[in-house]
């Protein structure tokens, strides 16, 4: 096989519909971690002890002086222009990030920082979205582009929330797409005008690019909402996510035919995969990643970078050029994952920096698609998110009154 060592930079590795993005070129290996568990997504309740970790490799072994800013936002990710940040925290923005620590006995060395929300200098006190972001000690927030963005919710429990996702869709019936049916309950809520004052949005496996917003009920009373054969919810059913791992840098493991080394980089070929004809069911983590290794101890600092290299065996797609796609991604088609097509072996191949562990992902086209790279499969199990924003009349900021998740597989 031809050897390609063009591969991506910088990748974040989360586990949410927000885009947590990483701007500086030496940053990799972005986590929002909920509990210590990293397959949660990063949507907590208001009224639990809720731990959340963020955490980051900055690939060298020269402290940096990182500062972090909490910033509350409106339903749409935009700043909530009308509210003070004693508003929406405790204590004072712009505080150190005090726990790093470097690598130890890795090829590639790098340090690996983290802060925890709650903290003793930051607490946030309202429902809503939250986008933090990490800037260099000097910068001027005012004007510099931050090191890093991390996003994630705090919402409250009170509209009721009512999920059903059928295969018995408007467009066809046990075939290429599931429907959701919502209904929303407005409890303690004082709802006057519910299309101005209720924002309600639906996400297929945390994906920011396919998430449905501007819905109009087509059932109003005086407890709530509903939407019953809405269009807009109709999503394409997709696949099962691909999966591989890599638990040790001298032997294979799941999902991995080879493993090399070539200086300066470990390098791993995963199993070349082909658009499926027909449905095939395994578990998967719907795009999530988990960072681990073998020894299972101190993996944050001890983990190597490897160059995963990711194969599509077929004929050159109309539609769009394809990507690697997962929530460890960031954004939804991340150049730096674009794959380039291979005329004489005749499959699309990418070349990706990432950290050891566990890692599932999907091929879709540039439109979000997967009909030609994946197929769409109405048994396909897939996680269904509801989020509720809630401004009535006067109010200055979006409070999220409702989350709720739905797995076809349960």
């Amino acid at each position: 096989m031809k050897h390609v060592f063009l591969f991506v930079l910088f990748l974040p590795c989360l586990a949410m519909a927000q885009v947590q993005r990483i701007y500086d070129e030496n940053v990799r290996t972005l986590t929002v971690i909920v509990d210590d568990d990293p397959s949660l997504p990063p949507v907590l309740s208001l009224r639990k002890r809720h731990k959340l970790s963020i955490e980051w490799d900055e690939m060298s072994h020269d402290y940096q002086r990182y500062v972090y800013h909490l910033q509350h936002c409106n339903a749409d990710w935009e700043p909530s222009g009308e509210i003070f940040e004693s508003d929406y925290m405790s204590g004072l923005n712009n505080q150190l990030v005090e726990e790093y620590e470097k690598s130890f006995n890795t090829t590639q060395i790098y340090t690996h920082y983290r802060l925890q929300l709650p903290s003793q200098q930051i607490r946030p006190l309202l429902s809503g979205n939250y986008s933090l972001q990490i800037f260099h000690e000097d910068d001027d927030m005012s004007e510099d582009t931050p090191v890093l963005e991390a996003q994630f919710c705090l919402y409250e429990n009170v509209a009721s929330i009512r999920t059903q996702v059928s295969s018995n869709t408007d467009v066809d019936f046990n075939r290429n797409h599931q429907q959701v049916t919502l209904a929303v309950g407005y409890g303690t809520l004082n709802v006057v005008d519910p299309q101005r004052e209720l924002k309600v949005v639906v996400f297929q496996n945390r994906r920011w690019d396919n998430r449905v917003t501007g819905l109009v009920p087509n059932i109003r009373n005086n407890a709530g909402i509903e939407f019953t054969h809405n269009r807009k919810l109709i999503f394409p059913a997709g696949s099962e996510f691909h999966r591989f791992e890599i638990l040790d840098v001298q032997r294979t493991s799941m999902g991995v035919d080879r493993m090399e080394w070539f200086k300066p980089y470990y390098h791993a070929s995963l199993y070349t995969e082909q658009p499926q004809r027909n449905y095939s069911f395994y578990e998967d983590q719907n795009g999530v990643c988990v960072i681990r290794s073998s020894d299972d101890v101190d993996d944050a600092t001890t983990a190597e970078y490897v160059v995963v290299h990711f194969f599509l065996q077929t004929p050159r797609l109309p539609g769009g050029d394809v990507y690697v796609c997962g929530l460890w991604t960031g954004e939804a088609f991340n150049p730096d994952c674009k794959m380039e097509y291979d005329e004489v072996n005749k499959q699309y191949h990418a070349a990706v920096l990432l950290k050891q562990g566990y890692y599932s992902y999907q091929f879709r086209q540039e439109d979000g698609a997967t009909a030609r790279t994946e197929g769409d499969f109405y048994q396909t199990e897939n996680e269904y998110s509801v989020m509720v924003y809630y401004r009535g009349q006067g109010a200055r900021y979006d409070r999220l009154v409702g989350y709720s998740a739905v797995n076809t597989g349960e």
